[in-house]
């Protein structure tokens, strides 16, 4: 790794934004005995008191609040899934028309800027923060639950009309079922939502390392709102943008909190239910704190990186005791299908599997677009001294083809029990416990079973800690070096909120509030695309 430098220094050529803003310039400074704090006076405190009064009023109207959560989910997801769907497949297109254009030679961080991390240490961060939780709970569940939906579609003269199932259903035949219910899940790990992950994080660098804006979300709609940005039109972005993280990151901590207790029970017969969830809740916010305090390079880095050894050490072991060929050969056979099918996946229009796409696409293209303000900041954070090409094509491709591994492994290898084997516990099981239940018929069950914990617990501290320094970078006015007791109570609140959620309705509720940020950020991150290409055509190539 190269010495790390100022970010907010360029290196080389650039075009920046001449502005008379200072960054806190906002921002109210309190002291309070050892304990200091440097926050924006209108973006912390709204926020923090709108996420302080949720957390009140669902834990105290917890009977009450649960069929509120249920009936927001299924009004956003059914009502506005053509949106999302065709939102994603934008940010899409606009990656790759990158990836091709002139503008891809565009240096993140100035003309002759050198990368800050190593690919090995890039990768780890961007991929531990990203999505890790959402791998471990749904690398086994979603590829079965798609494998028996197909499987049970329902024929009509021309195609198959399904009620579930994706696209057209197998109606019986194995190996298509296999096929469709792969490129189904891959459809919802691979390009659409690192492309959504990429257009946040390109636009927060640009502005960042090559205009010399404030680290923050408001800074990438400078050539739309100009310096009206610093006023309240910006304020609502960030605002925005803390909210829509926060919930976000709830949404992936009550997954993982789900996932972990059910593990725990599995293994060592912890009473599994709410309590236990919202007790690992609470431990692992406290580790996380520890690691928030430790920064970005002691505390994110390091766990990101064992995290990411364990990860690929447990996906080799399944490579290895599980059916070998059929894995290796289903990788290439499953990116093959993704392909394939995804023109009629990435249709946000005239759908009759409506249960596939509000219920499932819908709702994965809300928690992505929910979670891009905190992994967009974080991945920009990390890399600084790439060009726009190599940024996408590595934020963008190699991801997506490591989601594909994995679920590959992992959902290939729990359907080939099924198919070959009649394993059903691994159906029967309820969709935190899948994964364990299919580590259960491969050797040292217990070991690995135990290693699949620690990597749910070890993903939610990172996505707990990283979470934490973004949303004090917003809520701070875009100072990246604010007092660490302010990213404490960040991180004290993400478990607040993931409790109040757990406790007032579960993964439904979870669900409701990602969709429901995930939303208005939508349309917002639609014009940050537009703004962030306007931002790219004026900086120096080459």
């Amino acid at each position: 790794m190269s010495e790390i430098k100022d970010p907010m220094i360029p290196d080389g050529k650039v075009n920046p934004i001449e502005t008379d803003y200072q960054v806190g310039q906002d921002n109210i400074v309190v002291n309070v005995g050892p304990f200091g704090l440097d926050i924006h006076n209108r973006v912390f405190a709204i926020s923090a008191v709108s996420i302080i009064a949720f957390v009140v009023l669902t834990l105290a109207f917890k009977s009450d609040v649960e069929p509120v959560f249920s009936s927001l989910r299924g009004w956003l997801i059914s009502r506005l899934d053509w949106f999302f769907i065709g939102s994603a497949n934008i940010f899409v297109l606009i990656c790759f028309v990158l990836v091709v254009s002139p503008l891809g030679k565009v240096r993140l961080g100035g003309t002759q800027a050198k990368p800050d991390y190593s690919y090995l240490g890039w990768f780890s961060m961007l991929f531990a923060a990203g999505m890790g939780i959402g791998l471990m709970f749904f690398g086994v569940s979603e590829p079965l639950s798609h494998f028996n939906s197909s499987l049970g579609g329902i024929n009509i003269e021309d195609g198959v009309r399904v009620d579930w199932a994706p696209l057209d259903g197998a109606s019986g035949d194995i190996e298509n079922a296999k096929r469709l219910g792969m490129a189904a899940t891959i459809y919802h790990w691979a390009l659409h939502p690192w492309a959504i992950y990429a257009v946040m994080a390109l636009g927060l660098a640009l502005f960042s390392f090559n205009k010399g804006l404030p680290l923050t979300i408001r800074s990438v709609f400078y050539p739309i709102l100009g310096e009206r940005v610093w006023g309240w039109p910006g304020h609502l972005i960030d605002l925005l943008a803390v909210l829509a993280t926060l919930f976000g990151l709830a949404t992936s901590l009550g997954y993982g909190a789900s996932q972990a207790a059910s593990g725990l029970h599995y293994l060592f017969d912890v009473p599994e239910g709410t309590t236990t969830q919202v007790i690992l809740v609470c431990g692992i916010t406290a580790i996380a704190l520890f690691s928030v305090v430790a920064g970005l390079d002691a505390g994110v880095k390091k766990l990101s990186e064992i995290n990411m050894m364990l990860a690929v050490a447990l996906l080799l072991f399944v490579i290895l005791v599980g059916p070998t060929l059929i894995i290796l050969t289903g990788f290439v056979d499953n990116f093959a299908a993704y392909l394939q099918y995804l023109p009629a996946l990435s249709n946000p229009l005239g759908r009759e599997d409506v249960n596939y796409s509000s219920g499932w696409s819908a709702f994965y293209w809300a928690w992505w677009i929910s979670w891009s303000p905190f992994v967009g900041m974080f991945i920009a954070r990390v890399s600084r001294g790439r060009t726009v090409r190599e940024f996408i094509i590595s934020v963008l491709l190699i991801p997506s083809t490591a989601c594909i591994l994995w679920m590959s492994v992992f959902g290939g290898t729990a359907i080939e029990q099924v198919v070959s084997d009649g394993y059903q516990a691994v159906v029967d099981a309820e969709l935190p416990l899948q994964l364990f239940n299919m580590l259960d018929v491969l050797p040292l069950a217990s070991i690995t079973s135990f290693i699949a914990i620690i990597l749910v617990i070890v993903f939610f501290v990172t996505s707990s800690d990283s979470g934490s320094l973004v949303i004090d970078v917003i809520a701070a006015g875009g100072k990246v070096d604010s007092p660490t007791p302010q990213r404490v109570f960040w991180c004290v609140f993400e478990g607040l909120v993931a409790i109040a959620l757990i406790v007032g309705g579960g993964l439904v509720a979870l669900q409701a509030m990602a969709v429901s940020t995930g939303f208005p950020f939508t349309i917002i991150l639609l014009i940050a695309a537009f703004s962030m290409v306007k931002g790219l055509m004026s900086e120096p190539r080459g």
